[in-house]
């Protein structure tokens, strides 16, 4: 077992080892991981205590506002962020995706700009996901990468120029319980999945992507605070030291997708300055975010249907109003999110919808000044680009477009009214939508394809959180039946009864986490947390 280190600090691997895991796991990436997790286990620590005690606040009537202790910043108008790094600079169309090999060269072939490596949201972190998406990753840079399907279909690398690949470790919050930290007094804890996922992916190939001409570049998920930014920008000087690169090689785009986070764009920014390429509006997490951080205040926080929680509503519209701003005003690109439609080869009728409704999104995002975009799927990238080339034409981005017309308050942050019920049709598509992506995240695949819309744990969040804060709130749908824990059962029961089963489901298994996350009194902070304990966890 790879865990020949000094006797101070040190990583031991308690899951089970796989074919080319060595490969991975060398006795001097973990004492890499080792150093990481010996200097900010206990700030991260520390920042998680901190979550904890704003939602506290939140939930007793405490609202998010901009910050005194930072005015100084937001006022100083002559600071810049560091801005793209070679092979960042056109962002104009970035494919998400999580990174095994046939998804890696997927992506790699797909034509856009930029490759979101998803480790967080979009994987599902068993070990054989963890290690495997970073043997992807290997051997993608090092252009080495092929892969045979079960059915004898072969896929390798063909593109002559490839996306610049940003990776996106996962958030703050995660553990990896595969690997042990014990730190120098002995203490024993399971590892940071943020540690983990960028340690792994930084020792092995920030040297080799250099020589490419491109970077070690990140996404940083589930942001909060600027004192989680600033942790971050201190793991990324410690380790450009420690294997000997310039100061500010690496680059972070950070996604908003918190509410907190939202009110601190600026900060952020400023903290990762030397590191930061720029902002990206996570749709899906910031709508979840709102509904965890208000679920318990009250019938006017209460958003109706998930599909008309739109990007054009108040709350929505003034966040992503407000990060184009203030990105530009920075130095900093501003990327838009993901529209979850996707088209379907088989429906022709399913994929003309797709493409009208990602026409649509993207056109508005390139007309409010947005750099990029995020699409979920290779036919959707053209349908992505041309909104943009209208736009941009041959200039690589729009961040000379200052938007001082844009003036944003906290008020208009948090004005959740949308004026739409809630119906039975959208408690229903809640049930069938959190069971059926849990059950796929069981059998370890964290995107799923589900009623021709691309279903990661972000919008699986929305589903769950979206059922726990009707019933709580006693919100009835517009035929006047209340919400109930027996009516979801009853729908539950109706889904399991009826859904498509096969040899290995998972979707009894996907129930009971359901029940946990969305039925309780209590209110899970995240939905994968529990079942990644109790499902995934693969020890020798």
């Amino acid at each position: 077992m790879p865990t020949q280190q000094s006797a101070g600090p040190r990583i031991e691997v308690v899951g089970r080892l796989h074919e080319r895991f060595d490969e991975i796991l060398t006795p001097e990436a973990l004492q890499f991981l080792a150093d990481l997790h010996q200097r900010f286990a206990g700030r991260r620590h520390d920042r998680l205590a901190d979550r904890m005690r704003r939602r506290f606040e939140i939930g007793n009537g405490r609202d998010p506002k901009f910050r005194d202790d930072t005015a100084s910043i937001r006022a100083d108008a002559t600071w810049r962020v560091a801005g793209a790094g070679p092979g960042l600079e056109d962002r104009r169309v970035e494919i998400t995706g999580p990174t095994d090999r046939k998804m890696t060269i997927n992506a790699l072939n797909s034509g856009a700009k930029v490759w979101l490596a998803d480790q967080e949201d979009a994987t599902s972190p068993t070990w054989a996901n963890v290690l495997g998406g970073q043997i992807s990753l290997f051997d993608a840079i090092r252009r080495q990468i092929d892969f045979t399907s079960p059915d004898g279909k072969e896929y390798k690398l063909t593109a002559g120029e490839m996306p610049t690949i940003v990776m996106r470790p996962r958030g703050w919050h995660l553990v990896e319980k595969h690997l042990r930290f014990i730190d120098s007094s002995g203490h024993t804890m399971a590892a940071s999945g943020s540690l983990v996922d960028f340690g792994l992916y930084f020792f092995h190939n920030a040297q080799a992507l250099i020589d490419s001409g491109r970077g070690p570049y990140f996404y940083l998920a589930k942001l909060e605070s600027s004192e989680e930014a600033r942790l971050w920008d201190d793991v990324f000087s410690f380790s450009e030291k420690r294997i000997g690169i310039p100061h500010g090689t690496i680059r972070a785009t950070v996604l908003i997708e918190t509410l907190p986070a939202a009110f601190e764009m600026e900060e952020i920014l400023y903290e990762l300055r030397d590191h930061c390429a720029g902002l990206n509006a996570g749709r899906w997490d910031y709508i979840f975010s709102i509904i965890k951080n208000y679920r318990g205040r009250g019938g006017r926080f209460v958003l109706p249907d998930r599909s008309d929680v739109t990007m054009t509503v108040p709350f929505m519209r003034a966040y992503t109003e407000l990060l184009v701003k203030t990105c530009h005003s920075r130095g900093a690109h501003a990327i838009g999110g993901m529209s979850a439609f996707i088209p379907n080869r088989r429906d022709p009728a399913v994929t003309t919808r797709a493409i009208e409704k990602v026409s649509a999104d993207k056109k508005r995002e390139a007309g409010d000044g947005f750099d990029g975009t995020w699409v979920a799927h290779p036919d959707l990238i053209d349908t992505a680009r041309a909104e943009f080339d209208t736009v941009l034409g041959d200039r690589p981005n729009q961040v000379d477009r200052q938007r001082d017309d844009v003036e944003v308050t906290a008020a208009q942050l948090l004005d959740v009214h949308i004026g739409r019920a809630v119906t039975d049709t959208g408690l229903r598509d809640n049930v069938s939508i959190g069971v059926r992506y849990l059950e796929s995240w069981l059998r370890g695949i964290g995107a799923a394809a589900i009623d021709n819309l691309m279903e990661d744990a972000a919008t699986a969040e929305i589903s769950r959180s979206q059922i726990w804060q009707w019933i709580h709130q006693d919100v009835r749908t517009d035929d006047g039946a209340p919400i109930t824990r027996d009516r979801v059962e009853r729908i539950l029961t109706e889904l399991l009864d009826t859904v498509d089963r096969f040899d290995g489901d998972r979707f009894d298994d996907a129930a009971d986490v359901f029940r946990d996350v969305a039925l309780r009194d209590d209110f899970p902070t995240f939905l994968t947390v529990g079942a990644y304990s109790r499902f995934l966890v693969d020890l020798a």
